[in-house]
């Protein structure tokens, strides 16, 4: 099992014991800014907006097809994200 947190609750001592006595759980650190689960709301976004907003389905069955052909169409044209943030303050305008 994964945990993936930016929380500064994992530092804690109580939290370090409880994933000392649950070796199968693991801590991922990510950033706070502009984490894979920002990316995972904007998928999700375009997905409402683009399939599931003004769609009409027939069946459950057709709801899925149509999903499963939205993430298959994403997938064929997606990029991979290269970040470029430095980590150094952003100049002010």
């Amino acid at each position: 099992m994964q945990c993936w947190t930016t929380a500064p609750s994992h530092t804690a001592k109580h939290t370090k014991a409880w994933f000392a006595a649950h070796p199968r759980w693991h801590v991922h650190w990510t950033p706070p800014h502009a984490s894979w689960l920002n990316q995972v709301e904007l998928f999700f976004s375009a997905l409402a907006r683009r399939v599931l907003r003004h769609g009409n389905f027939a069946s459950r069955d057709d709801l899925i097809d149509k999903m499963d052909s939205h993430v298959i169409g994403h997938n064929q044209t997606a990029k991979p994200y290269r970040w470029t943030y430095d980590g150094t303050p952003l100049k002010t305008a």
